[in-house]
């Protein structure tokens, strides 16, 4: 009984993500969670482990953005990404 995986499809399992892929896909799983109250996020850079972020929508103008920010999507980060450092707001 031989293994039905090629040999492609074996490096890509086992290639580590890399940090900007990892954050992506952190991102992504918060995403509809704003998107629920109307508001929405992007990441608009890198610097080094930090990750610039822009709230968009009803996030925007929300007097709780800061919180959102720090309290939820950079815990979120830290949580699932030990080398992240920081969200950073994004202009």
């Amino acid at each position: 009984m031989g293994n039905c995986e090629t040999p492609n499809q074996e490096r890509m399992m086992t290639e580590e993500k890399t940090f900007e892929d990892k954050v992506k896909d952190v991102i992504e799983e918060i995403r509809p969670l704003l998107q629920a109250d109307g508001g929405d996020c992007e990441i608009t850079g890198f610097e080094g482990k930090k990750v610039l972020l822009r709230l968009k929508g009803a996030c925007a103008g929300c007097p709780g953005a800061q919180i959102t920010l720090k309290m939820g999507i950079e815990q979120r980060l830290k949580e699932r990404i030990p080398e992240f450092e920081e969200v950073v707001p994004a202009n």
